[in-house]
């Protein structure tokens, strides 16, 4: 077997899940993406494996303990983006830059601690 296709295949994959990880808004498109970089990365271990004869098999054995890596990456980022877009209300990434709270009257927690500072000045 020639080892060019399966790391041009390699590579090609990789190369579009790292565009789906910068260019994606969506949380679940950029997890999915992140999948497609590991896959490939999974197809390169076990294509060097066998072009190099490995008798432990080591690439193998790498690419099982990524497969295990991955389906917990996958188990705890889909929780977390679960409970995001259930308080958010959005899964986009851009409306969820900054991990601060609304308060009942839509200021930021940080706008109504100063607020509060200068009324405690002004009071004094």
């Amino acid at each position: 077997m020639h080892l060019v296709y399966p790391a041009v295949l390699a590579a090609l994959l990789f190369c579009t899940g790292l565009y789906g990880v910068l260019a994606r808004r969506n949380a679940i498109l950029v997890l999915m993406s992140v999948e497609l970089m590991l896959n490939a990365v999974n197809l390169n271990l076990v294509a060097f494996d066998v072009w190099l004869r490995d008798e432990l098999h080591a690439g193998q054995a790498l690419t099982l303990f990524t497969i295990a890596i991955a389906a917990a990456e996958i188990g705890i980022g889909l929780a977390i983006v679960l409970l995001v877009h259930r308080n958010r209300g959005t899964a986009d990434l851009d409306r969820l830059r900054d991990l601060r709270e609304d308060d009942a009257d839509g200021a930021t927690s940080e706008n109504s601690a100063t607020d509060r500072e200068q009324k405690a000045e002004a009071a004094s």
